[in-house]
């Protein structure tokens, strides 16, 4: 019998993510585990929770955790104009391991690395340090909020042209259940009158 999902074109899917969230980062491996399975047109986009609260009052934690997300977002920005929108995808992979799974704290030596291991000109870090590429950054920032429609962290997932905050996962879904969440979704991305969905949420497993 034929698979009605691989004889349909792919379904377009697009991943806003700031490198730092842990959040984003098993969203993003969930999709990647749908793209395995089924054909969606996946792509990579930057955002930043540094530019969403740099104006906002948060606890202590949470400034400094804000004000450390600056490198790795601008990285990502200016990587993003110098290199295309395709050097997202592996720069993402090579920030987010180290970050999320290796548990690397000092992100000028995660900067350093993932440059080294996708043999990217180091002077990126540079870029990474300073704020030639913020404008592009924010106007990357811009495009997730505007397509979600309010003010909202990362990630972002943008399915079939529908945007929403989410889905935040606690840990990433394997085989059928992937693909169970990813149909639920898609649902609910269909669905103009859907708005919110939200509960608690548990120990996060990185993987």
């Amino acid at each position: 019998m034929e698979d009605n999902h691989l004889s349909r074109p792919p379904v377009p899917v697009v991943c806003y993510f700031d490198a730092v969230c842990p959040f984003a980062w098993i969203t993003s491996r969930w999709l990647i585990e749908v793209e395995r399975l089924r054909p969606i047109d996946l792509s990579f986009r930057p955002m930043s929770l540094s530019v969403l609260n740099e104006n906002q009052e948060l606890e202590p934690w949470y400034r400094e955790f804000n004000d450390r997300a600056w490198a790795p977002a601008r990285l990502c920005a200016a990587a993003q104009a110098r290199h295309g929108h395709a050097i997202l995808r592996p720069l993402y992979e090579a920030l987010g391991s180290r970050i999320h799974v290796q548990g690397e704290k000092g992100l000028d030596t995660v900067i350093a690395a993932s440059l080294a291991e996708l043999r990217l000109p180091a002077t990126l870090a540079e870029d990474a340090a300073g704020g030639e590429f913020d404008a592009a950054l924010r106007a990357g920032h811009q495009a997730s909020q505007d397509a979600v429609g309010e003010e909202v962290g990362t990630p972002v997932v943008v399915v079939d042209g529908a945007a929403f905050f989410g889905p935040v996962l606690t840990s990433v879904p394997r085989g059928e259940r992937a693909l169970r969440l990813f149909d639920a979704v898609r649902a609910l991305a269909g669905a103009g009158e859907f708005a919110e969905l939200k509960r608690g949420r548990g120990a996060l497993d990185l993987g």
